[in-house]
């Protein structure tokens, strides 16, 4: 976005532009730069043109699980317009419902993933190394929603329909996004290098969200058991 405060040099260095020290299936280097930047294009490319997932491996999983939070923020946004009636609402809630289940499988499938990355370069926790309950999966998923803050925050700071004191305001919060970022990025960046060195371990946490499982949901299950009309 133009007319920002912030330089391109200064949003590179805040985004994490850094190399990471773990590996992908092919062997291949999986830097956080280049997860920081498929969200960062594909958050600009879906406002303009359909979805399109075209990369392979980890990335391709890191693709998937951040449509899922495009689509919840915009889902949100609908949520609250003043002028949709009940019926529009209830099926924005439902859509809500949905992505939100698929946004947290998919923060398992990452990492999943990871592990079965990890196992096949035959990573090895250390005797005692301490567990990082906060997962890959997760920090991903923060950056995903962070990079989404950003850009539309970016939006507000260029703004020609508001006011000075609307955009200056923006700008502020815009420079703050920035810098939780790059602290997201850097301490990422020292998980996977001890994860991948052995130093920390870490494990698939399951969420088993009940509220979409008619099996679990009592709403769902005594509708379903519930004598025809």
């Amino acid at each position: 976005m133009a007319g920002t405060k912030i330089s391109q040099k200064d949003r590179a260095k805040r985004q994490g532009k850094k190399k990471s020290a773990s590996v992908s299936e092919t062997g291949e280097m999986i830097h956080v730069a280049a997860i920081v930047e498929l969200q960062r294009t594909t958050v600009e490319l879906w406002h303009h043109m359909p979805f399109e997932n075209p990369y392979r491996g980890f990335l391709a999983l890191v693709c998937e699980q951040h449509r899922r939070n495009f689509e919840l923020w915009h889902e949100e946004d609908r949520a609250r317009d003043p002028t949709a009636d009940d019926a529009q609402v209830a099926a924005v809630k439902r859509r809500i419902d949905k992505l939100n289940q698929e946004r947290n499988d998919w923060i398992e499938r990452l990492d999943a993933a990871l592990l079965q990355i990890m196992d096949g370069w035959g990573v090895r926790p250390r005797a005692k190394a301490p567990l990082n309950t906060e997962t890959p999966g997760s920090v991903i998923d923060r950056l995903s929603i962070l990079a989404l803050r950003i850009y539309h925050m970016e939006e507000q700071a260029d703004r020609a329909d508001a006011g000075e004191e609307h955009r200056a305001a923006a700008r502020a919060k815009l420079a703050v996004l920035l810098r939780q970022h790059a602290d997201l990025c850097e301490a990422f960046e020292q998980l996977l290098s001890d994860l991948f060195a052995g130093r920390r371990r870490t494990q698939v946490y399951r969420q088993f969200k009940m509220y979409n499982d008619p099996n679990l949901n009592p709403y769902l299950y005594r509708a379903a058991t519930r004598p025809a009309a």
